[in-house]
């Protein structure tokens, strides 16, 4: 981590939230000019692995909805969003953070999977301090391991969306969701140029890698919190390119930031019939074409065909 984010992490807590809000929205304002070639479409991110000859039944692209759950504000909303989701015929993957200001309880954990959905970890505390040294990642990942194995799952992504792909190997997991195919706007903002799922070969890990599932479409607080798009088009707009290249579309909304009663009143929050109707549209323009899968299940997928 560099000594600028490590001083932004350090001031972080004493900036009024709305002042940061105001100042990130103004940088990435100046920036978009300059990203537009980039972003939210990477030219190149879809050249399609050699051995990915298609989806499961033919369909024409993987769907991957998930959340990450921030505060104790989205814990309490996971249950509404997944009936949401629900009612709509989608299913999704939560990310809870262990130690944060929120109690994961195993009754919520049982009720995600009775439905036929699923939940992953996300970090630790959440404090922007993870990969602040080879030392303390490697210091968390032992209790990490430990919520992975209690919690019965294999999922990981890290918060803010830092990442090395070498340290997260010490993970008991089968994938990975903490990289993205391109976004300038995240605070490591090294993207990894493709929109396909991919194998990490890492000594680290029991099994000798897992597979990483970078995200593809952009994070809901980008376009909606702080640029303050009230459509979901910037989504349908990539969704469209997505699925004319075969490839996996994948998302992550939090709950922390969805408005359930469309009142508007929360700046950092975002109308819920945003998603809602990026979820129609995606149902009506595409239905029967594509695969609503859980990221375990294109984890599985996708070490199948490498090793075929």
């Amino acid at each position: 981590m560099s000594v600028l984010k490590k001083l932004f992490y350090i001031l972080k807590p004493f900036i009024p939230r709305k002042l940061q809000l105001y100042l990130r929205r103004k940088l990435i304002i100046s920036k978009l000019p300059k990203y537009k070639d980039i972003w939210p479409i990477l030219k190149g991110s879809e050249k399609k692995p050699g051995y990915f000859k298609g989806w499961p039944n033919d369909k024409q692209f993987a769907l991957v909805l998930t959340h990450d759950v921030e505060h104790k504000k989205g814990y309490n909303r996971v249950l509404k969003l997944l009936e949401l989701e629900k009612n709509l015929g989608f299913v999704s993957s939560f990310n809870f953070v262990p130690e944060r200001d929120y109690k994961v309880e195993p009754d919520l954990l049982k009720a995600i999977k009775e439905n036929g959905f699923e939940y992953g970890v996300h970090g630790l505390y959440h404090d922007g301090k993870l990969f602040s040294s080879k030392q303390e990642f490697l210091r968390r990942a032992e209790k990490i391991n430990s919520y992975l194995k209690d919690w019965n799952t294999r999922g990981f992504r890290a918060p803010a969306m830092h990442h090395n792909l070498d340290w997260i190997g010490a993970l008991d997991i089968d994938y990975d969701m903490s990289t993205f195919d391109t976004d300038p706007f995240e605070p490591q903002p090294d993207g990894v140029g493709t929109v396909f799922p991919f194998w990490v070969e890492n000594k680290r890990h029991h099994s000798g890698g897992y597979i990483e599932l970078p995200y593809t479409l952009p994070q809901d607080f980008t376009p909606f919190v702080l640029l303050k798009h009230t459509t979901p088009e910037i989504w349908i707009r990539k969704l469209d390119w997505l699925a004319a290249n075969n490839a996996m579309v994948l998302v992550n909304v939090h709950p922390d930031y969805i408005d359930f009663e469309s009142t508007g009143k929360n700046y950092e929050e975002f109308d819920v019939k945003i998603y809602i109707g990026f979820l129609k549209y995606v149902k009506s323009k595409f239905e029967g074409k594509y695969w609503n899968a859980l990221p375990s299940e294109i984890s599985a997928y996708w070490k199948s065909i490498i090793y075929k």
